[in-house]
């Protein structure tokens, strides 16, 4: 059935694509263009009523319905799913007129336009999760339906804002946790943690939050950041004890740890083995530094060696413990060693 659907919806894009764009009788006065463009929203004939509408405003600017052709114009190119059509109609009437009576109805338009706009026609017949795409549309939807609530509290269209808000918040906020996820399952631990971080400090009172506190807790678990870890386990216990991350009250992490090893270590099932793991804070450059110095020591011929009384070459552990404990004359600590 879905099939048939999107044949269907292919069909008619298609139809309406090759179709010619509507001529708008020259003739017809500012009441009767109203009258028409009023039919076509009722008959759901958004095109023809978009058509009429624009040809209602530019050629009565200042007539009796050129305001109410604006408001209707951003409400025909929204049903129409022309969203940015919809969008800069509906910042033109904020911008020109800040004060009328409807311009709630404009900001709320504008909201409701983002709001629907990451819903494409795939999304529509198929179950897509929507918290694993892309929400910008949703992002701006949420900004648009404050704005609205912000200047506008009383507004009809307020509370339809607000359970808006609530719907996009959580959407938003699970979206971070795949993210921060996706993050985890690469080992960039410490972009995880700060995704994690985030929801719990941005998104308060969401069903995220204890997701975000137990990708902290992994996160800070890898890093071997043990304070960090422990003090987001508590917190994840004392508020979320049924998190599916906790086990008889013991965390189990969602991601299992990688095994870094190489292949040939692997294959022969570690019997052969490659270098060991760094451990925290180490890096590789770092360990061929200092092997070349250590090596560039060992090379040095023993006859450049310091030695001591009799003979014997010193120790490297020898000789920094005779340089801190030697003697100083009254003269060297006088010249500061210039002349020792």
């Amino acid at each position: 059935m879905q099939v048939k659907h999107l044949l269907l919806i292919a069909i008619l894009a298609l139809t309406a694509a090759c179709s010619s764009k509507e001529v708008v009788d020259e003739n017809l006065s500012e009441v009767e263009l109203y009258q028409q463009a009023q039919k076509d929203l009722d008959n759901s004939s958004y095109t023809s009523a978009t058509a009429k509408l624009k040809a209602l405003e530019s050629r009565y600017p200042f007539g009796r319905y050129a305001d109410q052709a604006q408001l209707e114009l951003i409400y025909a190119n929204y049903k129409n799913a022309e969203p940015e059509a919809a969008k800069s109609a509906a910042e033109r009437f904020i911008r020109l007129h800040p004060q009328h009576p409807n311009v709630d109805y404009a900001y709320y338009l504008k909201g409701l336009t983002s709001f629907d706009q990451d819903v494409g026609l795939l999304a529509r017949f198929l179950p897509l999760d929507m918290t694993k795409r892309d929400l910008g549309a949703a992002r701006d939807s949420y900004n648009e339906f404050a704005q609205l609530t912000s200047r506008y509290p009383n507004s009809r269209y307020s509370p339809d804002a607000k359970q808006r808000m609530i719907y996009l918040r959580n959407l938003l906020a699970s979206y971070e946790i795949h993210v921060a996820d996706y993050y985890l399952t690469r080992q960039a631990y410490v972009a995880a943690a700060n995704r994690g971080r985030y929801v719990v400090e941005n998104f308060q009172e969401t069903p995220s939050v204890g997701d975000g506190l137990a990708v902290m807790v992994e996160s800070y678990q890898r890093l071997h950041l043990d304070e960090l870890a422990n003090t987001s386990l508590e917190t994840l216990k004392l508020n979320y004890p049924n998190h599916p991350s906790l086990v008889d009250g013991q965390f189990k992490p969602s991601v299992a740890e990688a095994d870094n090893r190489s292949w040939l270590s692997k294959a022969t099932l570690g019997l052969i083995e490659s270098r060991p793991p760094l451990p925290p804070g180490e890096t590789r450059a770092n360990q061929d530094v200092q092997k070349q110095f250590q090596d560039a020591k060992d090379s040095i011929p023993s006859e450049l060696k310091p030695k001591d009384g009799n003979g014997e070459v010193i120790q490297e552990e020898q000789h920094e413990a005779q340089g801190n404990n030697s003697d100083r004359s009254w003269f060297s600590y006088m010249t500061f060693g210039v002349f020792d």
